[in-house]
């Protein structure tokens, strides 16, 4: 379902409308609070117009009536009232401020993940990881998609077959030719990404193993044989990328290590290989991470 972005139609209106329109238009932007609780007679009173002119431009905005036309504003306040209303940037020591934020939050977020991770589910999850046949890797979103693809690349290297998808189709196809040699990793911040449930629930229909990073009280979460708790704290620098992919970094090299380590010696031969592959690229100082 699109959701109607009633904020840009209101800006179009304040700009292009009839005076009438203009009129309204700029007194519900100015306080949007304000015109989602307002009687009709106030808000008719302070832009000049009748009462019937302010239920007309409420339907002319695809609402039934002024009373939809509030419920709507209040969503809007609700979902991204801090974006519209941000608290005004302080200019001075902008350097330090920015590397103080960005390095302060992405701590934050590894201490809590830190906080909230069992080793001895991350140990089960590595021993699935040892003992699959294939493994695939699903996520929905920024974050988990980039997490998706970064799970694929930390555990190729260990010998493992593995495959990221952060396609919703594909993703439910890749699930429908799993099997019970099969292990899904599904990552969701929310857990509530259709795509990624449904594929769970698909992957499990044909015995795979499943292992969800997500918000333990989702949806995901319950779909699910194992869940690895992953909660995107909620953050008021709108300017500031979120932190959440510092602890979603921190889980899977989590499993990637442990998986490593149950793996043991043996994975070092495939590592050695990437790193004599390329030393051909000029990247043959020992010092460097393999691959990165």
């Amino acid at each position: 379902m699109t959701t109607t972005d009633i904020v840009n139609r209101l800006r179009i209106w304040a700009a292009d409308g009839s005076k009438a329109e203009r009129r309204l238009a700029e007194i519900i932007l100015s306080d949007i609070e304000y015109a989602s609780r307002a009687p009709i007679a106030d808000l008719a009173l302070r832009a000049g117009v009748s009462e019937p002119t302010v239920t007309r431009f409420c339907r002319s905005l695809g609402c039934e009536g002024v009373r939809e036309f509030k419920f709507k504003l209040a969503q809007v306040l609700a979902i991204g009232g801090l974006y519209l209303f941000p608290e005004p940037l302080v200019r001075d020591e902008r350097d330090a401020r920015v590397v103080d934020a960005v390095a302060d939050g992405a701590a934050a977020a590894i201490q809590r993940a830190r906080d909230t991770t069992d080793m001895s589910t991350v140990n089960a999850v590595a021993e699935m990881a040892v003992n699959a046949g294939q493994i695939c890797v699903f996520g929905s979103g920024g974050v988990s998609s980039l997490g998706a693809v970064e799970m694929q690349n930390r555990l190729f290297r260990l010998g493992l077959s593995v495959v990221a998808h952060t396609d919703g189709q594909m993703q439910r196809m890749q699930s429908a030719v799993c099997d019970k040699k099969s292990l899904v990793f599904a990552i969701s911040a929310s857990g509530q990404a259709t795509s990624i449930i449904e594929s769970v629930r698909v992957a499990r229909q044909y015995g795979a193993r499943t292992v969800a990073i997500t918000n333990p009280g989702s949806d995901l979460a319950k779909e699910a044989e194992v869940c690895l708790p992953f909660v995107i704290a909620p953050d008021t620098q709108l300017y500031k990328p979120t932190a959440g992919r510092y602890s979603l970094l921190f889980i899977i090299d989590l499993i990637a290590m442990t998986t490593a380590e149950m793996i043991g010696p043996s994975v070092l031969e495939g590592l050695r290989r990437i790193r004599i592959s390329l030393s051909g690229l000029n990247m043959s100082d020992p010092g460097r991470p393999v691959g990165d």
